[in-house]
């Protein structure tokens, strides 16, 4: 007989003993995952604002409604999930960040179907009349746009006109009526994926189509600029003739907000030298401006010491400054990243006024949730990332504990003081110049690589020099006295723009991508918000994402072969640079190859190469990748080319593209790119190395409401 030994009394079969160990292994993770929450309270409010933005950027990278209606249901799920997990912080952290996302899904769908209006379909030739809304002169353009509120039967209540500036009549100001016959297409897509959506920003802004005058433009009744916008219009006249035209449209910038009378080549300068920013008024601006205004109004109140032992100065300093930040957000046209700045200086100088330090992430958080719950689609545009970025990088930067015992004031010598305050200044720029380039790079396919070290000079010339020179010039000239603090002003700004100048043509200024992976641009911007929300060790988790995403962004391969949508312009580009096919391609559209190739120059033409032989209705060339060879074929012309000889090359051709229609009979061996497939597709980016595989604009427009007629649909996916 057998004998089998018996269980021990009291333990517990091994199912049951293994639902022990996950209950309490569950139970060890939950209490872990407190008390690293409860050690991160202060840090949890500002995830509202990061459940806001992810819900609105994920009506943006999804392409379709059930897309959306499926993220709503999830998020809505995963709210239900979190609150009814308990009366612990980790559900109700994640059921309001997933109540939040859903509520920023559902609030940029319903902005887009509010805002919808009429489009024009199709390019037409029309006699316009209508009401001029705004005026944007383009001083670096010589060229004026023209909002117009039009009045015509079969135009869209809503266009924007392109005036050159020597045709440009008296008279065109808010509240005009002009007539005109105008050139009108519909807002144009981005033209090759990945660059300026303008359909986009022109949906939210209820454009429905743009256009140039074909004659001259008739005032039926002339307008005045009046309000703010007449305050702005004297500003820009009065900087501009008392300043030169490349320092005054500095000095217009930084007094308006309006960068269109910067000069081109001081613009691309600026970017280059990593200084735009100081373009764009903002934080720094909004900060020079509250705080000039407390400090003067604080020393003159101080003068009574009637009024000094009967009011708190500080109170009134801070009311003063409030009421000058709020007039100088609305005198720069009320912009997102300046928006952002004025809230969150009403809620330092609150701070000030009740004796509090108010300068936080939450400061920061409720500025965004301000901004988004008025203007979701502000989310996708690259002055918000950037605004946003830069300010929550410095305050994430200066409340870290080694922060905190190296850059703090102390008492010590003035050599001590500068050199920590040099190091602070220098610390600052590397962070916001690490915190920017992802944004940079995605949006502009370029970042300066020099930029802190720009900075550490730009920044406090423009808010100790340029700003505090220009306003008191505006003030004195009322006294005949501005003289001097214009030559200051002026000469400060030429200082500026020499150092952007130099630093923009230093070798290895700027450093290019041709393309980057939205999920890459995402999980960097996962890591980065990860790693400047938490406090405490739990913040460098958000590496690993920041990384991957990194890595992701720096393999991603160039395109071989750059196609708009039109089909009039094509790039192969080879070793990096990009070869157009039409020698005549305006600057515009050079440089947006040169954006997409990441090249930094001017694009060369491809009829020069040895392996392409062009005439000047046709060019065929030879794009070798590796051990393969693809042959391309491309019209240049409106001539039309014998049938049989055009059909012979398509059969020969791997890729055939033209701007027209190709006849059925063009049958080449991979693909045919002729006018209705590109309405189709939209601009093309191809990549042949490996696995040959398609970009399109349509795949990345999706089913948004201003997607092109069809594109969204039938797009190469």
């Amino acid at each position: 007989m057998q004998w089998t030994s018996a269980p021990n009394i009291g333990e517990a079969p091994l199912p049951q003993r293994a639902r022990g160990y996950w209950k309490a292994w569950f139970s060890a993770a939950g209490e872990e995952l407190e008390r690293l929450l409860e050690a991160e309270r202060a840090q949890l409010p500002p995830w509202l604002a990061v459940g806001l933005g992810s819900g609105i950027a994920a009506w943006f990278a999804l392409d379709r409604p059930a897309e959306w209606q499926a993220f709503l249901c999830l998020a809505a799920a995963v709210a239900l999930i979190g609150f009814t997990l308990g009366s612990g912080r980790a559900g109700r952290a994640l059921g309001w960040f997933a109540l939040a996302a859903a509520i920023g899904c559902a609030l940029v769908w319903a902005r887009s179907v509010l805002v919808a209006a009429p489009r024009l379909d199709r390019p037409a030739v029309a006699q316009l009349d209508g009401t001029v809304v705004t005026v944007d002169h383009l001083a670096a353009r010589q060229t004026t746009r023209v909002v117009l509120q039009s009045a015509t039967a079969g135009l869209p209540p809503r266009l924007r006109l392109s005036i050159d500036d020597d045709t440009l009549p008296t008279g065109i100001a808010p509240g005009a009526q002009i007539a005109a016959r105008a050139r009108l297409v519909p807002p144009p897509p981005m033209a090759l994926p990945g660059t300026y959506d303008f359909a986009r920003d022109a949906w939210f802004q209820g454009l429905g189509a743009v256009g140039k005058p074909l004659g001259p433009v008739t005032v039926l009744r002339a307008g005045k600029p009046h309000g703010l916008d007449r305050v702005r219009d004297g500003l820009r006249q009065h900087i501009e003739q008392r300043l030169p035209a490349s320092p005054a449209g500095i000095a217009v910038a930084l007094a308006t907000g309006d960068q269109n009378a910067v000069d081109q080549d001081d613009a691309d300068a600026m970017r280059r030298a990593g200084l735009t920013h100081l373009l764009s008024v903002s934080g720094l601006h909004i900060a020079a401006v509250v705080a000039f205004a407390m400090f003067v109004s604080l020393k003159l109140l101080a003068l009574s010491e009637r009024l000094a032992l009967r009011f708190n100065l500080v109170l009134v300093s801070a009311g003063v400054a409030a009421a000058a930040g709020i007039g100088y957000t609305l005198l720069t046209g009320a912009q997102v990243p300046t928006v952002r700045s004025c809230v969150a200086a009403l809620l330092i100088l609150a701070g000030i006024a009740l004796g509090r330090d108010a300068l936080s992430m939450r400061l920061i958080a409720t500025g965004a949730i301000v901004v988004l719950l008025f203007r979701p689609e502000a989310l996708a545009g690259a002055s918000f990332q950037m605004s946003f970025a830069a300010v929550t990088a410095i305050v994430a930067l200066h409340s870290t504990r080694w922060a905190r015992l190296l850059l703090q004031r102390r008492d010590e010598g003035i050599i001590g003081r500068t050199a920590r305050a040099l190091l602070g200044i220098v610390a600052t720029g590397l962070v916001v110049e690490v915190a920017l380039a992802p944004m940079a790079l995605f949006h502009f396919h370029r970042a300066g690589l020099y930029g802190v070290f720009a900075n550490i000079i730009a920044i406090p010339l423009t808010t100790f020099v340029i700003m505090p020179s220009e306003a008191a010039a505006l003030t004195f000239d009322a006294l005949g006295w501005g003289l001097p603090f214009w030559w200051m002003c002026g000469k400060s700004i030429e200082g500026l723009l020499g150092l952007a100048h130099a630093i923009a043509s230093t070798r290895g200024a700027v450093a290019l991508l041709p393309s980057m992976p939205t999920w890459a641009f995402g999980a960097m911007m996962a890591g980065g918000i990860w790693l400047c929300l938490w406090n405490t060790r739990l913040r460098l988790l958000g590496l690993v994402p920041f990384a991957v995403g990194a890595v992701a962004a720096a393999l991603s391969p160039s395109p071989d072969l750059l196609i708009t949508g039109d089909g009039m312009h094509v790039a192969v580009v080879d070793g990096g640079t990009p070869l157009i096919l039409r020698e005549r391609t305006g600057d515009y559209v050079r440089s947006l190859i040169a954006e997409a190739s990441g090249f930094d120059g001017d694009p060369e033409d491809l009829g020069r190469r040895p392996y392409s032989a062009c005439s000047k209705d046709a060019c065929v060339a030879v794009i070798r990748k590796g051990a393969s060879e693809w042959r391309l074929l491309a019209t240049r012309s409106s001539t039309l080319i014998d049938w049989q000889s055009f059909t012979v090359a398509c059969g020969e051709a791997d890729i055939v593209v033209s701007d027209r229609r190709l006849p059925r009979g063009c049958t080449p061996r991979w693909l045919k790119l002729d006018a209705p497939a590109l309405r189709r597709t939209g601009g093309l980016a191809i990549y042949l190395a490996g696995k040959p595989r398609v970009d399109s604009v349509a795949a990345r427009v999706g089913a948004h409401p201003w997607a092109a007629n069809g594109a969204s649909e039938n797009g190469l996916r």
